[in-house]
């Protein structure tokens, strides 16, 4: 049963409690809402007579939100974010529409920015914003309708369309593979996969113990360090083919490349009808030719 909107709350009163609840005091909302502090404290006290709940407990000069009033405050967070993102889109682009898409610094520089050109001649009337995530983050306090993300998370209630694979080959300058045996070279690898160089060296039956590791924050300052001599490193193959045919970089002779995981476009299932989004996601399939599959909880 659809419920009345006569039972929700005004948008000024949520926004009054939303700041609140972040900022933790009602000077500080009142501030930044460019309100009186006696305007904002009405709007706390009008919300919590309408919900018939304590929102806040008073401790002193400070607001601390109760159990209830902290739940609350999530929900009304997300749905307050999705207005103004709403808005912001209607007003950037009121034609086309906007996506804004969270991706990693590597696929979206090497693999997906080259194949734009054709995704922006099909559907001249979408804005894309990209911004790089490297970290987790909740959709529902971000801006993005959907994001490019390596393996796969727990994003409950999302769907997701593969991608692509990852296959890690192996690279390093022709002249450190000639400098002594492969398996007794410095090794380069990534921050956030300490794991790689265990599970490729197990795949190709090399040693594993002792070896020198250089870590790096990011795959194109691990290609730089390979191209300069430092060491061998694992790298996604779309990432080092073309140095690989330039003869800058090669593989050591008689290993395999190892697939180490997925890529994913990943998108909340309340966005699954955004035209911008669904016209983005039907051009990635074409791409990649993969059927979308649901995401895991």
């Amino acid at each position: 049963m659809k419920a009345s909107r006569r039972f929700t709350p005004a948008l000024p009163t949520l926004s009054a409690f939303e700041a609140v609840a972040r900022l933790g005091s009602v000077t500080k909302a009142a501030a930044e809402l460019n309100l009186t502090q006696s305007a904002v404290s009405r709007q706390i006290q009008r919300l919590e007579a309408e919900t018939g709940t304590a929102l806040f407990e008073r401790q002193r000069k400070r607001l601390q939100l109760t159990p209830t009033g902290a739940r609350y405050a999530r929900e009304i967070r997300a749905a307050l974010t999705r207005i103004t993102n709403a808005t912001f889109a209607l007003q950037a682009n009121p034609d086309g529409g906007v996506l804004n898409l969270a991706i990693l610094p590597s696929i979206g520089t090497h693999w997906l920015a080259p194949r734009l050109s054709g995704f922006f001649e099909a559907h001249p009337g979408i804005t894309l914003n990209m911004s790089t995530r490297t970290d987790a983050f909740d959709f529902a306090f971000e801006s993005f309708h959907a994001a490019i993300h390596f393996v796969r998370r727990s994003w409950p209630g999302e769907r997701a369309l593969k991608l692509l694979d990852e296959q890690m080959v192996a690279v390093a300058t022709p002249a450190l593979l000639q400098s002594g045996p492969v398996a007794d070279l410095p090794r380069l690898q990534l921050e956030t996969r300490p794991y790689a160089w265990r599970e490729w060296t197990r795949a190709n039956g090399w040693p594993d113990e002792g070896r020198p590791v250089m870590s790096l924050d990011q795959f194109a300052t691990m290609l730089r360090a390979a191209q300069s001599g430092l060491g061998v490193a694992l790298m996604p193959d779309y990432l080092v083919e073309d140095e690989i045919a330039r003869g800058t970089l090669a593989e050591p002779p008689g290993v395999a490349r190892v697939r180490m995981g997925t890529y994913f476009l990943v998108w909340p299932e309340q966005n699954a009808d955004y035209p911008a989004l669904t016209a983005f996601r039907g051009w990635l399939a074409e791409q990649t030719r993969v059927p979308e599959v649901p995401a895991t909880v």
